[in-house]
């Protein structure tokens, strides 16, 4: 223990416990000399390390008139003092500082040797610099300065996260309180490739979603790409095997945050919170997941020359349930099968096959054609029922990746009104055509029209108005043509 917090304290109250005596008990007028040369010739023990220590007559005086003098805290007035450049480096001076500044700022990535080598060099070409500082005197300025060695991400350096509204934020690990209450799902890269029926070798992505309080896999599921239909296949699969969770954690993928899945988790009462760009700690569960993933399953499938997907599958699912699941969790101090079931619990139950297809489905609004009553979504073209052809537009949640069908919803409340399908033309050409049924307030469009009963109320309305005016009629009439009879 050095000149720290608790070694000033120790300090403190070595100091007050020698001339502490001489503040109870003051001795007589002009008998203070006396009694600190008494005190001078005793030992002590080092409040540091312990060993015998003395003190001097002028010493203790120095410390018994400082004690005295502070009548509220004499412990505080009898603590050391902190050094007016404590924290700072007299060996590196402040040009030198601004250099190393910028330095660090160009190149966050660099090692401390790196930094002090090419540093040396800007020294050699700058004398007014100063002179250059030995490497573990440089090494513990960037360390005070918290200037530490930050490694390169995709797409440039931290500092450009700042400058794009990305500050660096302070890490904590954290931990869900509740079984459920919070998911993790990312995809990750495989180190083998299989080989596919085409003939030709792919890297695989895995899928995996994690729960964050008992680390239990939910699901993982090796696939040939990383879309957003993907990733409902698989999350659809971990829903239906362990519940609905509270909460899911992802990355800003594409997969991520395309609008099927947005809106399928919304549907689904699952809050989706993503990462921070450039931040994959807040997924630091699901990287230590990789990591066994890779140490070991992917390690025991070395010898395997024509892995193909589907063996890889299945591996993964044996490895997953015969050992992941009923290891022990050094962090845990138990395997995350038992930390599942021994829970709080705040999972719900999973809805059917159905409801899931139909949540993971997205938003659009589209026109009807007048002329046939059709939508067109994705270039293809469905049919709405008859009862809704008032409808100008109209709101649709579909897939895009199936196409099979589209629901037909109130854009008001989000209720289902109908499934729509594909036009089929041929179907169209040989069925009768049902005739319309009546609209609320409409006439029967199949009855003969009613004639008119008398003068529409408007024009009756203008003439009375006219008439009232007293003004003669805006026209001369026509006198009749007398028939003249034929010549003979």
């Amino acid at each position: 223990m050095g000149e720290e917090s608790g070694g000033h304290d120790r300090w403190a109250r070595l100091r007050f416990a020698v001339v502490g005596p001489l503040l109870a008990a003051p001795p007589p007028r002009g008998a203070l000399r006396d009694a600190l040369e008494q005190l001078a010739q005793r030992r002590w023990r080092h409040p540091i390390h312990g060993e015998p220590v003395g003190f001097s007559a002028a010493t203790l005086e120095r410390w018994y008139y400082a004690a005295r003098g502070a009548s509220r805290d004499p412990v505080a007035a009898l603590r050391r003092r902190v050094r007016r450049d404590a924290g700072q480096s007299r060996r590196v001076s402040l040009a030198l500082r601004q250099a190393l500044r910028a330095q660090v700022q160009a190149h966050p990535s660099w090692s401390a040797q790196l930094h002090a080598d090419n540093l040396a060099v800007v020294v050699q070409e700058d004398a007014s610099l100063g002179p250059m500082p030995s490497y573990s005197t440089l090494r513990r300025f960037l360390k005070r300065q918290g200037w530490v060695r930050r490694p390169r991400v995709r797409g440039g350096y931290e500092p450009e996260r700042e400058t794009s509204g990305f500050a660096p934020r302070e890490v904590r690990s954290y931990e869900a309180e509740y079984v459920h209450g919070l998911w993790h799902l990312d995809f990750h890269h495989g180190s083998r490739k299989v080989l596919v029926r085409e003939g030709g070798w792919v890297r695989p992505k895995l899928l995996g979603v994690l729960d964050d309080r008992s680390r239990l896999a939910c699901h993982v599921q090796w696939y040939l790409d990383e879309t957003a239909e993907t990733l409902v296949h698989g999350l659809g699969q971990a829903i239906q095997k362990r519940g609905l969770p509270r909460a899911l954690l992802t990355d800003n993928g594409s997969a991520m945050t395309a609008a099927e899945t947005v809106q399928g988790l919304h549907e689904l009462g699952i809050v989706h919170e993503t990462t921070l760009p450039y931040s994959p700690y807040q997924n630091a569960k699901q990287e230590v997941f990789w990591a066994q993933v890779e140490g070991r399953l992917l390690a025991m499938l070395e010898g395997v020359e024509e892995l193909t997907l589907e063996l890889l599958n299945q591996a993964t699912q044996a490895w997953v349930e015969g050992e992941y699941h009923a290891t022990l969790h050094r962090e845990l101090g138990t395997s995350p099968l038992a930390r599942y079931r021994e829970g709080p619990d705040v999972g719900r139950e999973s809805p059917g096959s159905e409801t899931l297809r139909r949540a993971f489905r997205a938003t659009v609004s589209r026109a009807q054609r007048r002329s046939d009553g059709t939508v067109s979504v994705e270039g293809r073209r469905f049919e709405l029922p008859a009862r809704y052809r008032t409808l100008e537009r109209v709101s649709l949640r579909t897939a895009r990746w199936d196409l099979s069908s589209v629901d037909l919803i109130d854009p008001r409340t989000g209720t289902l009104l109908a499934a729509l399908y594909p036009l089929d033309k041929q179907r169209n050409a040989e069925g009768p055509r049902r005739r319309l049924a009546p609209l609320p307030l409409e006439a029967d469009p199949g009855a003969p029209p009613a004639a008119p009963a008398a003068m529409a109320p408007l024009l009756r309305k203008l003439l009375a108005d006219h008439a009232a005016t007293g003004l003669p009629p805006a026209y001369l009439p026509k006198p009749p043509c007398s028939q003249e009879e034929p010549s003979s």
